[in-house]
């Protein structure tokens, strides 16, 4: 059924079939295991950081996909408030990738981005067929979430120097299981070109992709 509203009421103007998802970068990391979380996640943010900075650059739309932490009384503003004003472990973070007046949000629940969320409806009206998932951590809320969107059918990019999990090992098992089942990039986020993937319309899962391989010639997969 055709959607009575194209843009949400106004509130969703852009048009992108290219998305940057950042799954629970705004976190306290004040659990068991969180100063060694910590460590990986200082280099992701600026990894992060410079992967949004092109990506506005681009006119591609950030998406902040968020836990609530438990925390049902509460909202992203008072999330992100928290983690910079109460002295929490994962300040550094946070600083790092504290979202622009334009970029959008969802709290979920679960691990999952698209669990009881509005996430789907978000990117139906967005219209986006391509998504850049990024963020903590990657054997839990990044993994769901990349679960659940090519059960969707998005074509999915999951650049490795961008995610991060307590354990490296754990990490990296994670990553070749996205990679493998749900056929997506895990290259570097230095490798993605915005505009290729626009000019390829986002890409398509179900359709061969031809890329360049690292000397250059053309690889159809």
């Amino acid at each position: 059924m055709a959607a009575k509203n194209e843009d949400l009421h106004g509130n969703a103007p852009d048009k992108s079939e290219v998305a940057l998802l950042l799954i629970d970068v705004i976190n306290d990391m004040e659990f068991e295991g969180g100063a060694q979380l910590l460590e990986h996640a200082l280099p992701m943010a600026d990894n992060i950081a410079a992967l949004k900075k092109r990506a506005r650059e681009h006119d591609i739309p950030v998406v902040y996909v968020n836990d609530n932490f438990g925390k049902w009384q509460s909202d992203f503003k008072k999330t992100l408030e928290h983690v910079l004003q109460d002295g929490c472990r994962g300040k550094p973070v946070a600083e790092k990738l504290q979202p622009a007046r334009d970029d959008y949000f969802v709290l979920k629940p679960k691990h999952s981005g698209f669990f009881s969320t509005t996430l789907e409806i978000l990117l139906e009206y967005l219209q986006v067929k391509t998504l850049i998932l990024t963020g903590i951590a990657g054997n839990n809320c990044v993994l769901f979430t990349a679960n659940d969107a090519y059960m969707r059918d998005f074509h999915l990019l999951v650049p490795a120097d961008c995610v991060v999990s307590i354990e490296l090992e754990e990490n990296k098992y994670a990553l070749k299981q996205i990679q493998k089942v749900l056929k997506a990039d895990i290259s570097p986020s230095t490798e993605i070109e915005f505009e290729r993937l626009k000019l390829q319309g986002g890409g398509n899962r179900n359709q061969p992709q031809i890329y360049a391989d690292k000397h250059g010639s053309e690889k159809r997969e």
